[in-house]
Parts: C-alpha cells; structure tokens; sequence
C-alpha cells in the first residue's frame, strides 16, 4: 500500500484486479524486454518486486531458466504469482521481502529483473535498491528494470489523468508528476550511480485495445491503483462527470474499439567484475 497525498491509499494486493488493469499489457512488455536482455539460457534469475508473478512467468516460457526466485512485499501477491506458477516447468520460489533488503546471498543469481516497481521505491531509497540488486547479482551478471512512461507514453492512463486534472486543478496524485525516475535519464543516471557499465534505455511500445468504453473504464472501478483508488473516492455525480470526459476524448474506432499505445522504459547494466 502507498498513502497518496490526498489522504487516499493506493492498493496493490489484489490479483486479479492487478491483472485486469495493468497485468495484462506488462505482459506484453515482458516479452519485449527479455529478448532485449539477451540473456543465455541454464541462469539463475530474481525478480524482484515479481507482484502477480507476469515477469517471472514469462521468463520460465522464454528464457530457460535454471531457476526463478520471486520477492515482493505483499504476500497476496506472492500467493496469487505461486498459485500461477505451481505447475511451471522450472519450479518458481516465492518470497514476501522488500526491495531494500533482498532476502538472497550475495551474488546468489545471474540476473536480477524488477518490472514496474522502482517508482514504488521511495526516492531516497532508490540508491539502496539497486545497491541490493547488485549485491544479489554474481560479478558480470545482468541488473535490468522496466517501468511505464506515466508522464506521456501510458495511453490509458493518461486520457484519464488528462481529465481528472482538468476537473481538479489542485489534484496531485497523477503518477506522472509523481514518478520523475520513469523517464530515460534518470533510469541511466540511476544505473550509473550504482556501479553497472554497459548501461542502455530503451522505449518498449505496446498495444493496449479496448472492445469498448465499458472495457477500458472497469478496470477504473476496481480500487487498484492511483487512478482506480481516486475514481473510487469521488461521489457518484462526480466519477460520472469523469467517466463522461474521459468517453468524449478517447479515439473510437468505428466498431466502438479503442485502440491505445502503453509504452514501457526499460534500463540494463552489468555488474562490474570484483
């Protein structure tokens, strides 16, 4: 959970709400960005942050693993990424921890991954979370993350947003204004810091369709996250009137479809040799 500044509390720790708002279209990322890592198969691999298990999943299908350990703070969600991944080929370690304290030895993996998660981090505590990843990590190992382009890239976030702000000028939950760190150069500038060479960004576009307005505005409803936490917290009158200008700036297709862009920007380095 974060306490956002309103007073309002941003829940992650329902998985199947997770999955029908983000979780479907991270997988689509997922993809694209472990082919962009490159990684040899037969490795050891740490998702940190592994939320519903969508990275350390797709991981298990396309990168030949030796093995998968998954660490996140909410334990509905490490149940939720265990459940999924009970019958996986390569069996899937699932363990409540934090971002800031990895509960593995030093250099115990070969890649440390950490999808949407290090807007999570506090900002102060970013530099001890890579300092983490890095420790997890064996020397020459793969550190790499992923995160959404909130400020512009996140279609579907943003016509919300884009309209939420325009009815509540004070409004200052938008994850764009929240989250500088999802951006190129602070992700670059991030990794540098932290020791990794070989350091590389790059933008992961992904499609996000909608069958219809009620497709794209449920997920809204179902209190997980930022934007679904605040649609949840206003009056009816005033979600309607949200909900309206949000249907009156989205582009339909003329089936009624909506066909939207999320993009992802991802980060790489390796650890340097001790």
């Amino acid at each position: 959970m974060m306490n956002l500044r309103r007073g309002l509390t941003e829940v992650w720790d329902s998985g199947e709400a997770y999955e029908g708002y983000v979780g479907r279209w991270s997988r689509l990322v997922a993809r694209e960005f472990l082919g962009w890592l490159g990684v040899p198969p037969g490795r050891r691999w740490l998702d940190e942050g592994c939320g519903t298990g969508v990275l350390s999943q797709t991981i298990i299908e396309l990168a030949a693993p030796v093995s998968v350990v998954g660490v996140d703070p909410s334990s509905n969600y490490v149940t939720y990424a265990r459940d999924r991944l009970a019958d996986s080929p390569i069996a899937f370690a699932g363990v409540v921890g934090d971002a800031r304290a990895l509960p593995v030895a030093d250099g115990a993996v070969d890649v440390v991954v950490s999808g949407l998660v290090l807007n999570f981090v506090p900002a102060a505590d970013h530099a001890a979370a890579l300092a983490e990843m890095r420790r997890a990590v064996r020397p020459g190992g793969t550190i790499a993350a992923y995160v959404w382009d909130y400020a512009e890239g996140m279609g579907l976030m943003r016509h919300f947003w884009d309209e939420a702000n325009a009815l509540d000028p004070a409004l200052d939950l938008d994850e764009g204004q929240r989250f500088p760190i999802c951006q190129p150069d602070p992700l670059a500038a991030l990794f540098r810091a932290g020791g990794l060479v070989d350091v590389a960004v790059r933008a992961i576009d992904v499609p996000t369709p909608f069958r219809d307005f009620d497709d794209y505005w449920a997920p809204f409803l179902g209190g997980q996250g930022a934007a679904p936490s605040y649609a949840m917290s206003l009056g009816e009158d005033h979600r309607a009137a949200l909900r309206e200008r949000i249907r009156a700036g989205l582009p339909f297709a003329p089936d009624g479809s909506i066909h939207l862009t999320a993009r992802a920007w991802a980060v790489k380095g390796l650890r340097t040799e001790d």
